[in-house]
């Protein structure tokens, strides 16, 4: 396992598209420490304006729910604190790192670690499953779930699951080496057809 703390986290957003105008409406995340979850963040925040119907059905988060929350700019502040020091992994992390990389700017701060993705690791090393979406995968490889899918903590808890599964994986071809940070990015951007050649050549 990594020695050095992550936290696995999830964004709830009004829609795809920041360039739209799309914001985050509710943040999870866990903090694991040598796999273990030492802490976690959970909060819904209010964009400053009405989400679509869709969204509230998709994301069982209401319009009436978000009008009592506090706001991005208070909430991201405050994650921004729970994520100091730490390295952040999301599944399909290119979509949350955008929508954290937007709030965070909106109050003139920034996340200086590393990001990991569950997604790109899961195309390499579970290639027989059927999808590689998060639900998927979830029963794909019998993984605990609690709470429902598309709640932020909930996702957040799940993908930290699937992130352990993975870490699992590599840790058994590695004969005693460490498992760092490096290890994980190339096996992130390694073809796929070459991943089992790589990880018995450990």
């Amino acid at each position: 396992m990594l020695n050095t703390p992550i936290v696995i986290f999830d964004f709830e957003t009004t829609g795809l598209s920041i360039e739209n105008g799309d914001r985050a409406i509710e943040i999870g995340a866990v903090k694991l420490e040598r796999g273990v979850e030492v802490s976690n963040f959970s909060k819904l925040m209010n964009p400053g304006f009405r989400v679509s119907s869709f969204i509230e059905d998709y994301t069982g988060i209401s319009n009436a729910m978000l009008a009592q929350a506090q706001s991005n700019a208070v909430v991201m502040n405050e994650f921004a604190e729970f994520i100091e020091g730490c390295d952040l992994v999301a599944h399909n992390a290119s979509f949350d790192q955008r929508f954290l990389e937007m709030e965070l700017a909106k109050i003139n701060r920034k996340f200086n670690g590393d990001m990991f993705c569950s997604l790109l690791l899961s195309r390499r090393l579970i290639q027989e499953a059927p999808s590689h979406k998060l639900g998927e995968l979830v029963r794909y490889l019998d993984l605990p779930m609690q709470g429902c899918f598309h709640r932020a903590l909930d996702d957040a808890r799940v993908t930290g699951h699937l992130w352990q599964h993975m870490l699992a994986l590599v840790s058994g071809h590695l004969n005693g080496q460490v498992m760092d940070k490096p290890l994980i990015n190339k096996l992130s951007k390694l073809p796929k057809a070459k991943i089992y050649q790589y990880l018995t050549s450990l």
